[in-house]
This record gives C-alpha cells, sequence and structure tokens, in this order.
C-alpha cells in the first residue's frame, strides 16, 4: 500500500497528550484502531469528518495535526 500525501502528526500529539493509546484515540474518533493505525503511518487518509474528530480528541488545531504534500 503507497504512502499517501496527507502527513500528520499523530503519533506525537498521542504521547504529548497523556501517552493516548491507538485505542483510546480510535473510541474517541469513532473507527477502529487499525485505522489509526494506517493513518498514522499515512497509509490511508482520514475523511474529512474522521481527521477532524482526530484533531479535536488530541485538543490541537487541524493544521498542527495534518498537512498535505502537493505532488507537482
Amino acid at each position: 500500500m503507497a504512502k499517501t500525501s496527507v502527513k500528520n502528526t499523530i503519533r506525537k500529539l498521542r504521547f504529548a497528550h497523556g501517552e493516548m493509546t491507538q485505542q483510546q484515540l480510535a473510541e474517541e474518533v469513532g473507527v477502529t484502531r487499525q485505522t489509526i493505525v494506517a493513518i498514522e503511518k499515512e497509509k490511508y487518509s482520514p475523511s474529512l469528518e474522521v481527521a477532524f474528530k482526530i484533531a479535536i480528541a488530541l485538543d490541537e488545531p487541524f493544521a498542527a495535526v495534518f498537512s498535505y504534500d502537493a505532488v507537482k
């Protein structure tokens, strides 16, 4: 599975946020742990709704969690 152009800082922010586990984040967001794993590893781009839910769960601005590397 190829990496996406959507980059994220989820892993770093989880640990800064009281060492939140992938499972805890998944439960807060309403997705599976496997989905969080795939997003963290940049193998899957979340829907806009899920991306916003992740940012809210981590109590961070959207732009602090996600960025986009435009391929030209």
